[in-house]
């Protein structure tokens, strides 16, 4: 299979294997974020600029990508985006907008004009970070629940229904409101449905939800991403597909934490050093991990342990400047 890695100079680039480097594949400005379409060989990537941009690519057999649409965002800085699970609509986070884009996709993954366009106001008490929204990640329901936009700018999850029909996003009240100076960067789902997990980019903590069957979001209680000392910038998280482990990167003192998530509130179990110190993006696939270290200019591989859910690096790292996420 081939693992995609996009740059933030520029570059999509693809790998193989034991991650044998096979070259760039496209190249496109600041994509600093890749998901694939669920059903269709087709790559999405944001364009991270000041008029921020979605690109859309075929996926070849052997991992080349075609160009096949490009769609404005409406808003600054794209950072995040997804595809809802029917497959019908594209969904971008706006980072420097603070907004949330929605585009229809063909049936074969072609993204048409935008359908919507919603702007979140406010701001939080960081006023380097949040002086204003900063939508930073999209999570659409895997079933008929509301979409989650997690904004950092304003420490909340913003939740909306999307009308399949007219491409629209419903607001759902009220928005969930995280602790004051949290700054939300991403929020993972339990394979149940019942749960979930929001990490805090500025007060490094991950925040422990109960979802119901109604789309609210019950808060359990926090805790820290990390146990070590230092500046600790959490990125990204994700739950194992077994739904036994809980996964933090954490930028500045460059570890991954592992927490069980059997109790109430998740219990750390592990932190694996990840050999850099930048985490800003992994990817769990199988029973590997997939790590990419944007200041260390390389993306390493782990292998996760089925019982104790802990990662251990295999082999070398390999070279990728400046790589901002990973997609198996």
């Amino acid at each position: 299979s081939t693992l995609l890695a996009s740059s933030a100079e520029s570059g999509v680039y693809k790998r193989q294997g034991a991650l044998t480097p096979l070259g760039t594949v496209a190249v496109t400005p600041s994509p600093s974020f890749l998901v694939r379409h669920p059903a269709r060989p087709v790559l999405y990537a944001v364009n991270e600029l000041p008029e921020g941009k979605v690109s859309a690519f075929r996926v070849g057999p052997d991992g080349d990508l075609t160009p096949i649409g490009v769609r404005g965002t409406g808003g600054a800085e794209p950072c995040h985006l997804a595809v809802t699970s029917d497959g019908g609509h594209l969904v971008v986070a706006n980072y420097g907008g603070g907004s949330v884009a929605v585009f229809p996709l063909d049936p074969e993954g072609v993204p048409g004009e935008r359908t919507d366009l919603v702007a979140h106001s406010g701001h939080g008490p960081d006023p380097q970070r949040q002086e204003k929204a900063h939508c930073h990640m999209v999570s659409p329901a895997p079933d008929a629940g509301p979409l989650f936009a997690v904004d950092l700018g304003t420490d909340s999850v913003y939740r909306y229904d999307l009308d399949a029909a007219s491409g629209r996003l419903v607001p759902r009240a009220p928005r969930v409101r995280t602790a004051a100076g949290a700054g939300p960067r991403h929020l993972t789902r339990h394979p149940d449905g019942r749960r979930c997990w929001l990490v805090g980019e500025l007060d490094a903590t991950v925040t422990a939800y109960e979802l119901t069957g109604g789309g609210a979001l019950h808060q359990r209680g926090r805790v820290d991403a990390s146990a070590r000392a230092g500046h600790v910038q959490p990125s990204e998280i994700a739950v194992g597909a077994d739904g036994r482990f809980l996964y933090v990167g954490n930028r500045g003192i460059g570890t991954l934490s592992v927490f069980a998530v059997a109790g109430e509130l998740p219990e750390l179990v592990a932190e694996v050093e990840t050999g850099g110190e930048w985490p800003r993006h992994f990817a769990l696939t199988g029973e590997h991990l997939y790590v990419a270290d944007e200041r260390a200019d390389m993306v390493r591989v782990f292998r996760v342990d089925a019982n104790t859910g802990i990662p251990e690096p295999v082999g070398e790292p390999v070279a990728v400047s400046s790589p901002t996420c990973v997609r198996p």
